[in-house]
């Protein structure tokens, strides 16, 4: 194998390992979106769960 060709695998290579990253940060950021979504449904139980941890504390 020429350098040239080792060259083209090798900048073959990264292209497609940048891609998947890409992909995977796209799916995090959904993932994070889906998550702060839920906390906002469900504000008065976060609120509940905070009032008790506070009463076992005193």
């Amino acid at each position: 194998m020429g350098i040239k060709d080792q060259f083209q695998d090798k900048a073959e290579r990264m292209q497609q390992q940048g891609k998947q990253r890409a992909e995977q940060a796209k799916e995090q950021m959904r993932d994070r979106g889906r998550r702060d979504d839920d906390e906002m449904d469900q504000p008065s139980r976060r609120e509940a769960d905070d009032r008790f941890s506070q009463d076992r504390d005193a």
